[in-house]
């Protein structure tokens, strides 16, 4: 046994730890004799890390001697005497499936599952991660109300959505757990309101990429911000208790006086992607993230085999999740070279039971009567209010509906649903966008149907271990290209703009998180078919990942930080906008260990 974070911690070098599990290995495998194997490890320690400096080498040398004096062997006791139960896979209160079928398979006890204990036709509830408390992070983000801005910046770029924030009404903090932290609102438009940022300690994975993007400095503590990295296990019971009391808050409505076009206020939109088990602090799931908040409730997701599918929907639990009203995105997951056709096979699939709901509305329309019936084909369903409008109509329509008993009628009120406006979302890699799926994609494109496709950027074939794709930059080092790629990034921005009708954007939220929001939420307006390319840090690169978004802001890409659009309305046409020089070679953070 070795405490590894505390040896490597010691050492200066916190969280890499793999020079201390390797010293582990070589010192009671036997494979070679120790002393030996020692040698040799610091000889690959030099060899490795040489160029990096000799104080990155000693401190090497340090964590391998540190491990020799920190291993320790435990006898284990010919029976078992303690009395700690282990807990259960997933709270008591969690519902019946997740008891039932979840947690079993949490457990590791799948293969008992008798067929008929599993959906019979495939399809799998959402918002189950929440019920998987990992509690893997060592370390995780405190808030400190006096010193914190309400800028939502730290709320914006969590990966897996356990920062977030709420303005309530000071009612609502009656029944507040003990020391609940509260704060005045900052917010202009509602300054009678409590802010509260809340962190889920237990689903947290340590990243600290909170702590680098937070832009709010202790003026009376060097070093520290508004939020700052405290050791999970003593937090971890109140966090607990402040988490389920924040869980039961008001979420933020829709309302007028704030405007969904800016990091500070969609920080308090509820997202609906959550506690995904993607890498700690990955550059993707943010985006998702951000769509979820601001479209979620309306969402039709295609996603391709990658990254993206793997934490998106691997069993047996799924981050994709529901609001209060039960409304959230429905996924599902293609092969790597169709997704494409398969999102566009959504979309004309619910644009033709759109049009036969249209008919059959028209063909009821002495039952539903005249003015509803006008109001369901002629809602303006452009914005957020007129969508509700529209809700509110479906479902006085199936009030109606459900006292018929006509063929014409039961069809009606199996589409009416439909009647109301959905986004198709196709989601992939570059993999996916740039290599295997790129026929497909093109042929979308060139379709002119109303999909939004966001490619998740990493310029590398993350899922399978990094290697080089054809969105790798001139000189990248990667799998398949360890001398550095030999050609350029293919620009599938420019050639998506060459059809005259496609919305194109490249965002990265380290270079600009505002027009990463503006970018989203002018592809999704458009009425039409819409590229987005998302750069996104990867572990991949081999950079530190609590430095992620500041790298890719540092970086930027031609375009990153800059909308690329080329949207034919009103016989107008964007042009390309750059923030580099095409012709100079470009380099992927893979190659600035």
């Amino acid at each position: 046994m070795i405490d590894a974070y505390e040896v490597a911690a010691k050492q200066g070098m916190p969280g890499r730890i793999n020079t201390v599990m390797q010293t582990c290995f070589f010192a009671i495998s036997g494979v070679l004799p120790r002393d030996e194997a020692i040698e040799q490890i610091k000889y690959s320690i030099k060899k490795s890390y040489g160029k990096r400096g000799e104080a990155v080498v000693r401190s090497n040398f340090a964590m391998v001697d540190a491990t020799l004096a920190n291993l320790f062997e435990m006898k284990v006791p010919a029976k078992v005497t303690s009395t700690i139960e282990m807990p259960p896979a997933v709270p008591a209160d969690a519902p019946a499936f997740v008891q039932d079928v979840t947690a079993v398979m949490i457990r590791g006890d799948g293969d008992l599952l008798p067929v008929s204990a599993l959906p019979v036709d495939g399809t799998y509830p959402t918002a189950t991660t929440q019920w998987e408390k990992r509690n893997i992070a060592l370390e995780v983000p405190v808030w400190d109300p006096a010193v914190c801005i309400q800028c939502g910046k730290c709320v914006y770029v969590c990966p897996h959505a356990v920062i977030r924030a709420k303005l309530v009404e000071p009612a609502d903090l009656v029944d507040a757990p003990e020391g609940f932290k509260v704060w005045d609102s900052k917010f202009r438009e509602v300054p009678d309101k409590k802010y509260t940022l809340q962190v889920s300690v237990e689903d947290c994975t340590g990243c600290q990429l909170c702590v680098e993007v937070c832009p709010a400095k202790n003026k009376q503590a060097v070093g520290r911000k508004a939020i700052n990295m405290e050791p999970q296990l003593p937090l971890r019971e109140q966090g607990a208790l402040d988490w389920e009391f924040f869980k039961n808050l008001p979420e933020q409505p829709l309302v007028d006086e704030l405007k969904w076009s800016n990091v500070k206020n969609v920080q308090l939109l509820q997202p609906l992607f959550e506690f995904s088990g993607a890498c700690a602090g990955c550059g993707e799931t943010p985006y998702l993230k951000l769509v979820s908040q601001l479209y979620g409730d309306r969402s039709v997701i295609a996603n391709a085999t990658g990254c993206s599918s793997i934490y998106g929907g691997n069993l047996p639990t799924t981050p994709w999740a529901q609001n209060p009203l039960g409304r959230g995105p429905a996924w599902s997951n293609s092969l790597f070279e169709d997704n494409a056709e398969f999102g566009l096979g959504m979309r004309v699939t619910l644009d033709k039971q759109r049009e036969y709901a249209q008919e059959l509305v028209v063909r009821l329309r002495p039952m539903i009567g005249d003015d509803l019936a006008d109001a369901l084909l002629a809602a303006d369903q452009s914005e957020d209010a007129g969508i509700e409008a529209q809700r509110g109509r479906v479902a006085e329509l199936k009030a109606k509906l459900a006292k018929a008993d006509s063929p014409e009628a039961r069809d009606l009120l199996s589409l009416a649903d439909k009647l109301v406006r959905k986004d198709v979302w196709i989601i992939g890699g570059d993999g996916w966008a740039y290599d295997i799926g790129y026929g497909g994609l093109d042929h979308v494109l060139a379709s002119g149907r109303n999909v939004n496709i966001i490619v998740l950027d990493t310029e590398v074939y993350s899922n399978t271990g990094g290697q080089a794709s054809k969105a790798t930059p001139l000189g990248a080092v990667a799998k398949f290209a360890s001398s550095g790629k030999r050609t350029p990034k293919k620009d599938l921005a420019k050639m998506a703009m060459d059809y005259g009708y496609v919305y194109v954007a490249r965002i990265a939220m380290g270079a600009s998180d505002a027009q990463t929001i503006k970018a989203i939420v002018e592809a999704e307006s458009y009425d039409g078919p819409s590229l987005i390319i998302a750069y996104s840090h990867c572990i991949a690169h081999g950079i530190n990942m609590a430095k992620g978004w500041i790298s890719s802001g540092w970086r930027r890409s031609p375009g990153i930080g800059r909308s690329i659009a080329s949207i034919r309305c009103c016989g107008r046409v964007g042009r390309i906008r750059s923030n580099s020089i095409p012709s100079r070679p470009r380099f992927s953070s893979a190659t600035m260990r």
